[in-house]
């Protein structure tokens, strides 16, 4: 696959479709394929971009602290490295997380911006949820067992469970295809959504905004949506039935459509330009 220098790191990506540039932030110990349903559909109208996050996949894992803006330097930094001058860009819990601070650090960069399951601090209870993950990671010595184990029950409602368990156990199997995060590297990307504060700088984002999340989300849950709102002007909002965190893979279709929509909207090709 190919890669780029950007910020001192070898940065992973994958491109394809034509079109308007769409970048894809990927959501916490994942990588860049961790949007293969919905690249499917993208593709056929931009030219998808999923790149691998400090500390994943492909992508260099050095020590030191991270932070949610750090992995947006480092994805201003690729895109010129790439010669994107601007983009849309989607991101799912982390991958919103970091997409705020990229939109508002970088407003000529992002053209339109669609945050699924954000939020803009972490809270007590988010706090709570994330050290768990990491005091099962190393009581498992895998982080992609403590996804499967852990991190999935927080995303996927009791009812796919019951109803999809074949679906279950292709997305563990997936999961354990991929490249394994470390340890250290997830406990520096876990941090980084602990310490997650965004607030001061929403004001400062401008681009279009669809905000999503899935009705029955606990981890980031709508309680964060009024906040989100009020803080970005131009924002609208999205709630997805019967899911939880993981939208895009609980309503692919749905997810697919209305995320789709929302680029559409904001295109160079609907702008006519």
């Amino acid at each position: 696959m190919p890669t780029v220098t950007a910020n001192n790191l070898t940065m992973n990506y994958d491109q394809q479709g034509a079109g308007d540039p769409l970048i894809l932030i990927p959501y916490l110990a994942a990588d860049h394929a961790c949007y293969a349903f919905q690249v499917a559909d993208f593709a056929k109208h931009f030219t998808c971009i999923s790149l691998d996050l400090r500390g994943t996949g492909g992508t260099d894992k050095p020590a030191g602290a991270y932070s949610t803006e750090l992995f947006a330097d480092d994805i201003a930094a690729f895109m010129q490295a790439l010669g994107v001058q601007s983009a849309h860009v989607f991101g799912l819990s982390l991958g919103a997380a970091v997409g705020m601070w990229l939109a508002a650090k970088n407003p000529g960069k992002v053209r339109s911006l669609s945050l699924l399951s954000a939020w803009p601090k972490s809270d007590p209870f988010l706090d709570t949820v994330v050290r768990s993950w990491q005091v099962m990671a190393k009581a498992l010595g895998s982080v992609p067992e403590m996804t499967i184990r852990c991190i999935f029950p927080w995303c996927f409602t009791p009812e796919l469970y019951g109803a999809k368990p074949d679906y279950i156990e292709s997305l563990s199997d997936f999961v354990r295809s991929r490249p394994a995060q470390p340890l250290e590297a997830f406990e520096q990307q876990s941090n980084a959504v602990i310490k997650h504060d965004v607030t001061a700088q929403l004001g400062r984002i401008k681009a279009p905004t669809q905000l999503a999340f899935g009705r029955r989300d606990v981890l980031t849950s709508t309680r964060f949506a009024e906040q989100l709102r009020r803080g970005i002007a131009d924002s609208e909002l999205v709630i997805f039935e019967d899911c939880a965190h993981a939208a895009i893979y609980e309503k692919v279709e749905e997810v697919n459509r209305q995320t789709l929509a929302f680029f559409q909207r904001h295109s160079t090709v609907a702008a006519g330009v």
